[in-house]
Protein backbone atom coordinates (compact mmCIF):
# COMPACT_ATOMS: atom_id res chain seq x y z
CA UNK A 1 0.00 0.00 0.00
CA UNK A 2 1.09 3.28 0.37
CA UNK A 3 4.37 3.63 2.26
CA UNK A 4 4.80 7.40 4.75
CA UNK A 5 8.11 7.56 6.23
CA UNK A 6 8.71 10.43 8.42
CA UNK A 7 11.04 13.21 7.76
CA UNK A 8 12.90 13.48 11.39
CA UNK A 9 14.49 16.90 12.32
CA UNK A 10 18.14 17.36 12.01
CA UNK A 11 18.86 20.37 14.25
CA UNK A 12 16.35 22.68 16.23
CA UNK A 13 16.69 25.77 17.96
CA UNK A 14 14.80 28.83 18.74
CA UNK A 15 13.97 29.16 15.32
CA UNK A 16 12.91 25.97 14.30
CA UNK A 17 14.28 23.21 12.84
CA UNK A 18 15.88 22.21 9.75
CA UNK A 19 15.08 18.58 8.00
CA UNK A 20 16.87 16.72 5.08
CA UNK A 21 15.61 14.59 2.44
CA UNK A 22 16.42 13.07 -0.78
CA UNK A 23 15.19 13.74 -4.26
CA UNK A 24 16.02 11.56 -7.12
CA UNK A 25 14.05 13.35 -9.71
CA UNK A 26 14.67 15.87 -11.69
CA UNK A 27 12.52 18.40 -13.45
CA UNK A 28 9.41 20.57 -12.56
CA UNK A 29 8.09 19.64 -8.81
CA UNK A 30 4.41 21.12 -7.69
CA UNK A 31 4.45 23.12 -4.25
CA UNK A 32 0.57 22.37 -3.37
CA UNK A 33 -1.43 24.80 -0.64
CA UNK A 34 -4.64 23.10 0.24
CA UNK A 35 -6.83 24.49 2.87
CA UNK A 36 -8.56 22.46 5.86
CA UNK A 37 -11.43 20.52 4.60
CA UNK A 38 -10.76 20.40 1.19
CA UNK A 39 -10.57 17.13 -0.84
CA UNK A 40 -7.64 16.86 -3.08
CA UNK A 41 -7.19 13.39 -5.28
CA UNK A 42 -9.80 10.76 -5.51
CA UNK A 43 -8.08 9.19 -8.04
CA UNK A 44 -5.01 6.94 -9.15
CA UNK A 45 -2.51 6.43 -11.41
CA UNK A 46 -1.30 3.48 -13.73
CA UNK A 47 2.43 4.55 -13.72
CA UNK A 48 3.15 5.20 -17.31
CA UNK A 49 4.44 8.21 -16.30
CA UNK A 50 7.87 7.84 -14.39
CA UNK A 51 6.84 10.34 -11.51
CA UNK A 52 3.66 8.73 -11.07
CA UNK A 53 5.35 4.81 -10.39
CA UNK A 54 5.75 5.43 -7.87
CA UNK A 55 3.94 8.96 -6.85
CA UNK A 56 6.34 10.64 -4.39
CA UNK A 57 4.23 13.35 -2.10
CA UNK A 58 5.93 15.27 0.57
CA UNK A 59 3.76 16.82 3.11
CA UNK A 60 5.62 19.58 4.50
CA UNK A 61 3.82 21.29 7.04
CA UNK A 62 0.29 20.50 8.50
CA UNK A 63 -1.72 17.75 9.33
CA UNK A 64 -4.16 15.44 7.12
CA UNK A 65 -6.28 12.73 6.16
CA UNK A 66 -5.34 10.08 3.84
CA UNK A 67 -7.53 7.46 2.40
CA UNK A 68 -6.46 4.86 0.21
CA UNK A 69 -7.21 1.39 -1.28
CA UNK A 70 -5.83 -0.60 -4.13
CA UNK A 71 -8.63 -0.07 -6.74
CA UNK A 72 -10.01 -3.80 -7.30
CA UNK A 73 -10.51 -3.75 -2.99
CA UNK A 74 -13.30 -2.55 -1.39
CA UNK A 75 -12.48 -1.72 2.51
CA UNK A 76 -10.67 2.12 2.26
CA UNK A 77 -7.37 2.17 4.81
CA UNK A 78 -7.62 5.86 6.43
CA UNK A 79 -4.50 7.05 8.45
CA UNK A 80 -3.70 10.94 9.63
CA UNK A 81 -0.06 12.59 8.99
CA UNK A 82 1.76 15.33 10.56
CA UNK A 83 4.47 16.95 8.56
CA UNK A 84 6.93 16.67 7.45
CA UNK A 85 6.32 12.98 5.95
CA UNK A 86 7.20 11.41 2.39
CA UNK A 87 4.37 9.73 0.99
CA UNK A 88 5.45 6.95 -2.02
CA UNK A 89 2.04 5.80 -3.83
CA UNK A 90 2.27 3.03 -6.04
CA UNK A 91 0.08 2.48 -9.50
CA UNK A 92 -3.40 1.58 -8.77
CA UNK A 93 -3.83 2.82 -5.70
CA UNK A 94 -6.53 5.28 -5.13
CA UNK A 95 -6.16 7.60 -2.82
CA UNK A 96 -7.74 10.95 -1.75
CA UNK A 97 -6.04 13.65 0.79
CA UNK A 98 -8.34 15.62 3.36
CA UNK A 99 -6.09 18.59 5.04
CA UNK A 100 -7.58 18.90 8.40
CA UNK A 101 -5.53 21.71 9.06
CA UNK A 102 -4.14 24.21 6.08
CA UNK A 103 -1.58 21.86 4.55
CA UNK A 104 1.34 22.74 1.91
CA UNK A 105 2.81 19.49 -0.32
CA UNK A 106 5.95 19.09 -2.44
CA UNK A 107 4.59 16.58 -5.81
CA UNK A 108 7.68 15.35 -7.64
CA UNK A 109 6.04 15.59 -10.77
CA UNK A 110 4.73 18.78 -13.47
CA UNK A 111 1.05 19.56 -14.01
CA UNK A 112 1.28 17.59 -17.50
CA UNK A 113 3.10 14.16 -15.96
CA UNK A 114 -0.08 14.21 -13.41
CA UNK A 115 -2.60 14.90 -16.08
CA UNK A 116 -1.32 12.59 -18.41
CA UNK A 117 -1.62 9.35 -15.85
CA UNK A 118 -4.48 10.05 -13.41
CA UNK A 119 -8.05 8.07 -13.13
CA UNK A 120 -11.11 8.21 -11.94
CA UNK A 121 -12.91 4.94 -10.31
CA UNK A 122 -16.81 5.21 -11.57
Amino acid sequence: MIKATPIPPLSEDTRGYTAEFENTRTGKHLIVFRKAGSVSGRHYHKGGSATKNPEILLLLNGTCTFNSKHIDDTEITTAEYTGPVRFEIPPYIWHELIPVTDCTFLEQNSVEEHASDTYRLD
